[in-house]
């Protein structure tokens, strides 16, 4: 990319050197000063009433310093503010195997775990409700009774666009399957682990492996029941997240209430087992879908019926109710859409948020019905979803706001790259070539706590020495959302990335950011980073001018944006606390190689001298930078669903090879065309979307978790099947910009729409390698044979 120093370069993540050294700190690496050890006891029934705890024994094993129970917790928590639902610890009742009921901290894990055999629990079991089509029916004693409700749903969604039976029945071709989907966990390596440092005014420091220090904060001072200036939350490297760590847990909160009753420093890790019960992955789910198609007009209406298995408590699960219907609007023209969307609860470990949270399964089931369709159509599958790839500054029926698409040139180059003409149903028998197609939002335009904050905000300060600072609440989960801070503020400023350093995700030190989840934080922190740089420069282009004996650039308030779609580039509005969108920082001056120069005498001064001088007044460089999403969406209930400042768009082309006689199905190549507009640091989206296409061959080829009578089965990853390097097919990744007028220096997301329609390009390269529809997901070899056996048999 023309035009940048830094912005459109391959860039190395500023904290890689770190973690390929080993010096790279996370949670369980924090040396806290002699901290106690805790544990957690365990229900091991998926429904009973708790009739006693006795810890009598437990307390008096020498070493035990600290035990909680529910008996020490009142309040419930969650993320969603609608769905508070969750206790840190069970009190009278217990909603699944595995949720905490006790807690114990002592000065040795051996010592605490002796402990916690010592605690005696009485429990009275009840009838559990594990199947997601019961917990729709009456029951005596649903799991929420608080709800009101005599079964139990927790959350239903109906929805209609436009008039779909009008639309089915004037298709010539109509297809409608019923599809499953089976639940897959994020399967980060870092588990879940906490460590609460106590000083001698009872203030907590939570060191925590977490997607969300901001909402962690909250939570806590909630639960516990203490001032929120007590609390402050740090993030120090993450493991992975996925999604995983987007919640509040209750291990934060037991172990932060250890502290409190111990006076001591607490130190809790997770095994794998016990990540694996907390799980929060991708929701079970089962749906019937119908689909009208017409060679002429496209797809002439979806109609949907959805169930989600959310396990015991609420989590992100209101949102996910929603998502699995309103994300089916892209990346097609659709104006009819109808869709029921009911998620239960039921006695297992919660489900929550995962990467393309909402989004994956129901893309499966309508790129493998669009596929069906185009092929009954005669229709070739690229070119059909090519003709109805979304149009630019357009809306959905919704009322989504569709900004920048570059979909349509970039499946056309992947069709090119992959040889798709070529290939498609002339293929000997087992290999096969398939097609499908995605969009997601880069970042929910609505907050979960309403308020009229920024989405995001960074202070920025540069020093004496010329030393650039970000300060951002955004928190870094692996996939690199530092760098890009420290990438905004030194294109602006003119400085290499050696001369910026970034403070994050630390509740005492750093503004708020609402954390990584939706694909938020390149949009939203790296256009707030964008923006306090933009604000630092004026400071030292101003200092400058007076060095140079040259009037300051002569700045007007900008009009409100002309162009509903395109809000964008135009002049920072720096008579407002938000300078815009993606401002224009053209000033006449270039601030690069160490001076900052005037562009139109060609004169400089260094750029350490336009910062003495910018010093020598306030005797401190300070400025903020914020974002904010545009008012978007309608006035009906659920219009905020799913709103986005912007959407990427995806397409995979996937080729495979299916043996016909074991039904293992091996994915050959993978061209994916993906539009995240620009790409500002082209290594990491390349890192992003390979990540997304082997997450999406897990879910699609052999990732489940399996549960009986509500116990987790494959509670590892000897048991849990993830795909290892060896099945990471070859990768073409076809460049796919836009023209996006809104994100930072024009980029939208590319950290998870990649990974939903991924999976459906496999089910329907299957089909063109040996002639069958696969409903179920994950698509394991015995299925693919029995498919096969059936098929031919038929």
């Amino acid at each position: 990319m023309s035009g940048y120093n830094i912005v459109g370069k391959p860039t190395p993540q500023i904290d890689s050197r770190d973690k390929v050294m080993g010096r790279a700190r996370f949670t369980d690496d924090i040396p806290l000063h002699n901290p106690l050890h805790a544990a957690i006891l365990r229900s091991p029934f998926a429904s009973a009433r708790i009739l006693k705890v006795d810890t009598s024994r437990a307390a008096a094993l020498p070493g035990v310093r600290g035990i909680v129970t529910g008996a020490d917790f009142r309040r419930t928590f969650g993320v969603l503010v609608i769905s508070k639902d969750e206790p840190a610890m069970a009190g009278n009742r217990v909603r699944y195997i595995g949720e905490p009921v006790a807690a114990v901290a002592a000065e040795t894990a051996e010592i605490a775990a002796a402990a916690l055999a010592l605690i005696e629990v009485s429990y009275e079991p009840t009838e559990a409700c594990l199947d997601p089509r019961v917990a729709l029916k009456p029951v005596a004693e649903p799991l929420h009774p608080g709800l009101g409700r005599d079964n139990n749903l927790h959350k239903r969604v109906e929805q209609c666009y436009g008039d779909p039976d009008a639309g089915f029945a004037a298709s010539p071709v109509v297809v409608e399957k019923r599809f499953s989907f089976a639940s897959v966990t994020h399967a980060f390596t870092e588990p879940h682990a906490t460590q609460v440092a106590i000083d001698g005014r009872g203030n907590l420091t939570v060191y925590s492996a977490t997607q969300v220090p901001h909402y962690l904060h909250m939570a806590m001072a909630e639960v516990l029941e203490i001032p929120e200036h007590r609390i402050r939350v740090i993030k120090p490297h993450l493991g992975g997240g996925f999604g995983g760590k987007s919640d509040p847990f209750p291990h934060e909160m037991i172990a932060a209430r250890l502290a409190l009753q111990t006076n001591r420093n607490i130190r809790l890790r997770f095994s794998r087992e016990e990540v694996f019960i907390s799980h929060h992955g991708r929701h079970p789910t089962t749906l019937t879908m119908k689909l009208g198609y017409d060679p002429q007009q496209g797809i002439t209406g979806i109609d949907a019926d959805i169930l989600i298995d959310g396990g015991a408590y609420g989590s992100f699960g209101v949102v996910t109710t929603y998502y699995n219907g309103v994300l089916l609007q892209g990346p097609y023209r659709i104006e009819n859409l109808r869709f029921r969307s009911r998620r239960v609860y039921t006695n297992k470990p919660m489900c929550g948020a995962m990467r393309g949270h909402g989004g994956v399964n129901p893309r499966f089931a309508a790129e493998v019905l669009l596929d069906m369709a185009l092929v009954q159509a005669g229709v070739d599958p690229c070119q059909g979803r090519i003709d109805m790839i979304h149009r630019p500054n357009t809306l959905t029926a919704s009322e989504f706001r569709i900004t920048s698409v570059g979909l349509k040139a970039g499946l056309e180059e992947a069709m090119r790259r992959s040889g798709w003409n070529e290939k498609y149903g002339k293929l000997p028998y087992g290999k096969g070539i398939g097609v499908a197609c995605g969009f997601y939002i880069s970042g929910s335009a609505a907050h979960i706590h309403r308020n009229d904050r920024p989405s995001s905000t960074v202070r920025l300060t540069i020093e004496f020495d010329g030393m650039v600072t970000v300060y951002s609440g955004a928190a870094d989960i692996g996939q690199g959302i530092d760098t890009i801070l420290a990438m905004m503020a030194a294109e602006v400023l003119g400085v290499g990335l050696d001369q910026v350093k970034v403070v994050v995700a630390d509740t005492q030190l750093t503004p708020v950011d609402l954390g990584s989840y939706s694909s938020r934080v390149t949009f939203m922190a790296g256009n707030a980073s964008r923006n306090a740089a933009i604000r630092m420069r004026r400071l030292l282009v101003a200092a400058a001018c007076q060095l140079l004996e040259l009037p300051p650039p002569a700045w007007e308030k900008p009009e409100p944006p002309a162009d509903y779609f395109r809000q964008g580039r135009r002049s920072p509005d720096y008579s407002s606390d938000y300078l815009g969108p993606n401002p224009d920082y053209n000033d006449g001056f270039r601030l690069a190689n160490g001076q900052v120069t005037h562009l139109g005498s060609g004169r400089s001064v260094p750029y350490l001298d336009a910062v003495r001088r910018a010093l020598d007044g306030p005797g401190i460089l300070q400025t903020h930078g914020t974002y904010r999403s545009p008012k978007l969406g309608g006035n009906y209930k659920g219009a905020a669903a799913g709103l986005s400042p912007t959407y990427s768009f995806t397409a995979f082309i996937v080729e495979v090879t299916v043996d016909p006689e074991t039904g293992f199905v091996k994915v050959d190549k993978a061209t994916c065309a993906h539009d995240c507009g620009t790409m500002l640091n082209p290594l990491a989206v390349r890192g992003q979307i390979e990540g997304c296409i082997h997450m999406g061959l897990g879910q699609a080829l052999m990732e489940e978790i399996v549960h009986y009578d509500g116990a987790v089965q494959n509670a590892g990853f000897l048991e849990y099947k993830i795909p290892s390097a060896f099945e990471q097919p070859e990768v073409d990744l076809v460049p796919t910009p836009s023209d996006e007028t809104e994100g930072p220096f024009g980029a939208k997301e590319a950290g998870e729409g990649p990974l939903a329609p991924i999976i459906p390009a496999i089910a329907n390269a299957i089909h063109d390698a040996v002639g069958i529809r696969l409903t179920e997901v994950p698509m394991r070899p015995d299925r693919v044979l029995a498919a096969i056996r059936k098929a031919g048999a038929a």
